[in-house]
């Protein structure tokens, strides 16, 4: 990192012309990327990321740029070119930097960069190998480990200076179960804001059960019919419906410009009663956790939906002042090469007083998704997602396992149809792309029941009310 004297003469620089705030975001990146299929190892990748950001506001403006060389005249080339591009140079700022402290709310107590490669392989050796033992018919084992020490500081021409370590690590594992013509694919990835600890609690035997489990029952599922019925979403990764169909338009980038959905209705009912909705960037060790976010404010809990009633956006410094708005320390990047913007942390709904076990049997005929897969939102709020487990209800009852079926709706729609609620929150791991790159967050959700929604599947249907 670079010493405070030379950020602060950055800085001057960058606010010289028509700048009225300047900002620097340093980061240096250590990452471990293994894939191994089967037993063996494929590829290991190990490396170094550093560089910087300068970001210069004009009113609601900004202009951004990045560098990797740090050389002291170059960077403050850079950033007399960066400032020139405002307007003309006429006035200088001084800018005193001060270093803010704080207590590490996300200890680590095995440093991945401190293990030994054959250890972290070892530990890919486990789950690679209770999933092919799970059963005969499981034909292959795709492991992917993942870990980051990411080093970042920031300063602004207000005289912050904050850094924090990010430290995180992930394993994911894909299980292929084949039967003849019959082929179904599996998957678990979790991952949190730990070190090799995290193996202790999420161990890499249970990691690789839990993808063979669902390759194996999908395997025999029966075509799902399609039509319009109930749907029962589990909870952990269900949340990625609420991450991707409403809580992207809660993002103060889409909100400011009126892109959004949701623009304009701060106060008034978006969901139904039952339903509140937060982003916790604060959670101990969570996956989308860190001290500070990318502006450095120090993270928080923001409510954003409270029994159904629209609270709160997810704010960032500079679509703060578009909408006369706070920041809620929401600012997000993958690295230095990205402008930050408002961004989703660990994003999920909270716990209502339903059971699980009641809303299936009051639901005669509908849906159970209790895994989610991918899918896509469009601006507009409609989705369509795969679910990867899913089982009809009959009378009640769960029963048959069926494939291929989808989620499609709209997101606004979906909200005010959830009218069950359960207790059994859970969150699960995600990567999430938008403007400001791919970023790690968690979703999340105890269970919920929608009332109405349109299922689409490989088997034609007729409609369940």
């Amino acid at each position: 990192m670079l010493e405070k004297n030379i950020l602060e003469d950055v800085l001057e620089i960058a606010c010289s012309t028509t700048g009225d705030f300047a900002e620097i975001f340093e980061e240096v990146n250590y990452s471990t990327r293994i894939s191994m299929l089967n037993d063996e190892v494929e590829s290991t990748n190990s490396g170094i990321r550093c560089g910087l950001g300068l970001r210069i506001y004009h009113g609601l403006e900004s202009v951004y740029g990045y560098t990797n060389d740090t050389d002291e005249k170059n960077l403050k080339e850079f950033a007399k070119k960066l400032a020139d591009s405002l307007g003309e140079q006429g006035k200088h700022i001084p800018v005193q930097l001060k270093e803010i402290t704080y207590e590490n709310a996300h200890i680590i107590r095995r440093i991945p960069r401190e293990t030994a490669l054959k250890d972290k392989v070892a530990l890919m050796r486990r789950a690679s190998e209770a999933a092919q033992s799970y059963d005969s018919h499981i034909t292959k084992a795709i492991v992917n480990y993942q870990d980051d020490e990411q080093h970042v500081a920031i300063s602004n021409s207000e005289g912050k200076y904050i850094r924090d370590v990010r430290i995180r690590t992930r394993m994911a594992v894909s299980a292929v179960a084949q039967d003849g013509a019959l082929r179904e694919t599996g998957s678990c990835s979790p991952g949190g804001s730990e070190g090799m600890e995290f193996y202790d609690t999420y161990k890499p035997e249970d990691i690789g059960k839990e993808a063979a489990r669902i390759a194996m029952t999908m395997l025999y599922a029966q075509p799902c019919p399609s039509g319009v019925m109930p749907v029962i979403i589990d909870n952990g990764f269900g949340g990625v419906i609420f991450h991707e169909a409403c809580g992207h338009s809660l993002e103060a980038r889409g909100v400011a410009k009126n892109q959004s959905n949701f623009a304009g209705k701060l106060g008034q009912r978006i969901a139904s009663e039952c339903v509140t909705a937060v982003d916790d960037g604060t959670i101990p060790n969570a996956w989308g956790s860190a001290n500070i976010d990318d502006e450095g404010n120090f993270t928080r809990r923001t409510v954003l939906i409270e029994k159904g009633i629209l609270k709160s956006y997810l704010v960032d410094t500079l679509n703060g002042r578009r909408l006369n708005m706070p920041s809620t320390a929401s600012s997000r990047r993958q690295s230095y090469k990205y402008e930050t913007t408002s961004r989703m942390t660990n994003t999920f709904l909270l716990n209502g007083t339903d059971q699980l076990e009641d809303m299936i049997k009051e639901t005669s005929y509908g849906l159970y998704a209790k895994t989610m897969a991918g899918g896509s939102v469009q601006a507009t709020g409609d989705f369509n997602f795969a679910v990867r487990e899913a089982y009809l209800i009959e009378d009640g009852k769960i029963t048959t396992p069926v494939k291929g079926a989808t989620l499609i709706g709209n997101g606004s729609d979906t909200l005010l149809k959830i009218d069950r609620v359960a207790g059994n929150l859970a969150r699960a791991q995600g990567m999430c792309g938008s403007s400001s790159g791919s970023i790690p967050t968690d979703v999340g959700q105890p269970a919920i029941r929608v009332s109405e929604m349109t299922v689409g599947g490989s088997k034609g249907g007729k409609e369940h009310a």
